[in-house]
C-alpha cells in the first residue's frame, strides 16, 4: 500500500518570518514521523530556516521550481545543488503555473526532471489539462502527451522515484474541484500510462496526488479513491491549521 502524500504549495506567500512561524506550529503537531507523508514547499527565501525548524521531524521540505542546469549565468535562477543545500527533499516541476505564465514546455519539463534526480530530489511531477482541453475531450491525450515527454528516457530507478500530481488546470485558485469520480478517472489512466512507460509493478507504487481547490472539506472524498494517493494543496496550505486538518484527514 501507498503511504499518503500531503504536500502544501505556498507559491509566491510568506515572508521568512511567517513560514518560520507556521513551520514551527506544524512540528509542534506532527513531531515525529506519522502514517504518511508530509510536505511543505516554501518561497525560496524561507527554504533554509524552515529546514532548520523541521531537522529531524517527519516533515520534508521541497522547492517550487529549479533551473535545469548545474550552474551558470542564468540570473534569478536556482540550482539542484543549492536546494539541497538548503535541506530540501522534493522539488515541484511543472507546475501549470509555470507551463502557462513561464511557457514551460515539455522538454525543459524533462530537463528539470532529470537534473532533480541526479541530486537526490525527489521530483513532484505536475500534469493537466485546461479547461478548453477537457470541454474538447483532449483530458487524456493531453495528459499522456505530458507524461511521455516529461518522462522520456529516464530510467526506470528514476522513474520509481517521481511523484505525479495530476491538477486540472480549470480546478486550480478557482474553488472549483474535479468531483471524486472525475479525479479518479484521470488517477487511473496515468497509472495505466506510468505502467506502459516503466514496470507495472512499478506503476502501482508510484504516488499520484490530487492538486486543485483541495480543502479540510473535500480530502475526504478524494482520498477515499483507490487511485488517489495524496495531495497538492495550494491556497490552504497557507493557513496552519487548516493545513493541520487537511494532513489529518
Amino acid at each position: 500500500m501507498v503511504k499518503p502524500l500531503i504536500a502544501g504549495n505556498w507559491k509566491m506567500h510568506m515572508t521568512v518570518r511567517e513560514s518560520v512561524d507556521f513551520a514551527r506550529q506544524l512540528r509542534s503537531e506532527f513531531p515525529e514521523p506519522v502514517d504518511r507523508n508530509i510536505v511543505i514547499a516554501p518561497p525560496f527565501t524561507a527554504l533554509y530556516p524552515v529546514a532548520e525548524v523541521l531537522r529531524g521531524s517527519g516533515i520534508y521540505l521541497s522547492a517550487q521550481n529549479l533551473h535545469w542546469d548545474e550552474e551558470g549565468a542564468y540570473t534569478g535562477e536556482i540550482s539542484a545543488e543549492m536546494l539541497v543545500d538548503a535541506g530540501c527533499e522534493y522539488v515541484i516541476i511543472g507546475h501549470s503555473e509555470r507551463r502557462t505564465f513561464f511557457n514551460e514546455r515539455d522538454s525543459e519539463i524533462n530537463r528539470k526532471i532529470k537534473t532533480a534526480l541526479k541530486f537526490n530530489l525527489r521530483p513532484i511531477f505536475c500534469v493537466g489539462e485546461t479547461l478548453a482541453e477537457r470541454e474538447s475531450e483532449q483530458t487524456f491525450a493531453i495528459i499522456k502527451r505530458q507524461i511521455e515527454e516529461g518522462l522520456i528516457n529516464l530510467s526506470s530507478d528514476g522513474i520509481e522515484q517521481i511523484v505525479v500530481a495530476y491538477e486540472p488546470v480549470w480546478a486550480i485558485g478557482t474553488g472549483k474541484t474535479a468531483t471524486p469520480g472525475q479525479a479518479e478517472e484521470v488517477h487511473r489512466f496515468i497509472r495505466n500510462t506510468m505502467a506502459e512507460i516503466n514496470r507495472k509493478d512499478t506503476s502501482s507504487k508510484t504516488v499520484i496526488l490530487y492538486g486543485g481547490s483541495v480543502n479540510h472539506n473535500n480530502i475526504g472524498d478524494l482520498m477515499n479513491q483507490p487511485d488517489i494517493d495524496g495531495v497538492l494543496v495550494g491556497g490552504a496550505s497557507l493557513n496552519v491549521e487548516t493545513f493541520i486538518k487537511i494532513v489529518r484527514f
